[in-house]
């Protein structure tokens, strides 16, 4: 691609411009804007398309972009400007695009279940490709899928434009089911079927770390030259460390005690992320008679509305009602807030393709406790810039929150090589990878196509 492609990219499930911590928004809704965004200051053209899930919802969000002599360029401000640079075949030099959040009805608005989904995809197929009727002819260079609905809606797509589909998974089936907590359901058979179809069909699978490429490899016979490893990023300015006089005021400003041992969860609260065994490992250390840190779960039930009441009977039932602080989900440079009070972040997921809450509060120069699964197993240095738990034992859990609590010198060492392993990572770095696989896999379906 000589110049900078138009994107239609697809996140059907869950809408980017949600709030992550809650229901099924997470770690991939933020993902999905942050390179989007990080595409367009590369000139690329990026259109979101997402299922509606209100009625009140407007059809099109419009996200600001930047004239080339820097000022912003939004659909308030300058409405016909943003619509010749959206709809012109070349964006000018210097100019960033607005990204677009196409609001697609597909199904009823009512919140459905994920496994309800499969049942609008045809809708949600059909909204997509009206989009490109609308315009000229071969508008769109790349489709580029987020989960496997959004891949299974992706493949018609791109074979209706003669595009490439490049397809990043989040989550795969096969990977989840085989860590499920005690008593979770396992994903449906219908899930692991549309996911090994999405892998065949996609043009290149991209991967958020070198173990998750292994998987659809050896779990899902991906063709490995199709597979590309590309790390996604984290804002470095907003999750950066302050010192201490500042987190201390932030522990104040979040109502937090300045004298007490703090522990972050920040996720959802559902059994794949487990924030039922740093409840547990808290209730060992009061048995044992060790001090026993006050534990903030930042976020929102998934999966069963009564998610957080049930983790606070937990509490309860374990004698440390007292040390559990639930909060809502936080804004993003609320979450920063967040990090900073916390002495250190705590992470027991039993599955994780990446771990970007691992990967901003390490930005942030706080210490991060992860159990050695998946992604986090690359985040997190063991021993340098956290600790890594094998399994899920609470036990085993409690002595390495107290072992690490208790050396403070050892925590702020954590703290600095935090930071330093967190800066490989970056947004930038991450569309200019992308922009690489959509070339190859235009390739690739040129290839394909020819033969």
């Amino acid at each position: 691609m000589e110049r900078a492609p138009r994107i239609a990219m697809l996140s059907v499930h869950t809408s980017p411009l949600e709030q992550p911590g809650t229901g099924d928004a997470g770690g991939m809704n933020v993902y999905v804007l942050e390179l989007s965004r990080a595409l367009a200051a590369r000139g690329a053209r990026v259109e979101i398309f997402t299922r509606a899930t209100s009625s009140d919802l407007p059809e099109n969000v419009v996200l600001p972009g930047v004239e080339a002599d820097g000022t912003p360029l939004t659909i308030e401000d300058s409405p016909e400007r943003v619509r010749d640079v959206l709809t012109a075949c070349d964006v000018p030099a210097g100019v960033v695009p607005p990204v677009v959040v196409h609001h697609v009805p597909a199904g009823p608005f009512e919140r459905l279940d994920k496994n309800d989904l499969p049942g609008v995809l045809c809708g949600m197929a059909a909204g997509v490709l009206r989009w490109e009727a609308a315009r000229r002819p071969g508008w769109y260079d790349v489709v580029h899928s987020h989960y496997w609905l959004s891949g299974q809606v992706g493949a018609i797509a791109a074979d209706r434009w003669e595009v490439p589909l490049v397809h990043t998974a989040h989550t795969l089936a096969k990977v989840k089911n085989a860590s499920l907590a005690p008593g979770d359901k396992p994903e449906p058979p219908a899930r692991v079927l549309g996911e090994e179809q999405v892998v065949a069909d996609a043009d290149a699978l991209v991967a958020s770390t070198p173990a998750e490429a292994a998987e659809l490899v050896e779990l899902y016979g991906a063709d490995p030259a199709r597979v590309h490893v590309v790390e996604p990023g984290v804002d470095l300015e907003r999750f950066a460390p302050v010192p201490p006089a500042e987190r201390a005021a932030a522990r104040a400003a979040l109502g937090l005690p300045a004298d007490r041992d703090v522990v972050l969860f920040a996720g959802r609260v559902q059994p794949l992320k487990a924030p039922d065994v740093l409840v547990r490992a808290l209730g060992v250390l009061r048995e044992t008679g060790r001090r026993v840190p006050l534990l903030v779960v930042l976020g929102g039930p998934s999966g069963r509305s009564t998610a957080v009441r049930e983790l606070e009977a937990l509490a309860e039932i374990t004698g440390v009602g007292d040390s559990l602080v639930v909060r809502p989900p936080a804004a993003r440079d609320e979450l920063a807030s967040w990090y900073h009070a916390a002495d250190l972040v705590a992470m027991p997921s039993r599955s994780e393709s990446f771990g970007l809450v691992a990967a901003e509060a390490q930005a942030a120069g706080v210490p991060v406790v992860a159990a050695a699964v998946g992604g986090l197993r690359s985040i997190v240095d063991d021993g340098v810039s956290g600790m890594l738990v094998r399994g899920h034992d609470p036990r085993r859990w409690a002595g390495v929150l107290a072992d690490t609590l208790a050396d403070r010198d050892r925590l702020a060492e954590f703290g600095t090589a935090a930071r330093r392993s967190a800066e490989r990572f970056g947004w930038e770095s991450a569309a200019d990878q992308l922009l690489k696989v959509y070339a190859v896999a235009r390739e690739a379906r040129g290839a394909r196509a020819q033969g």
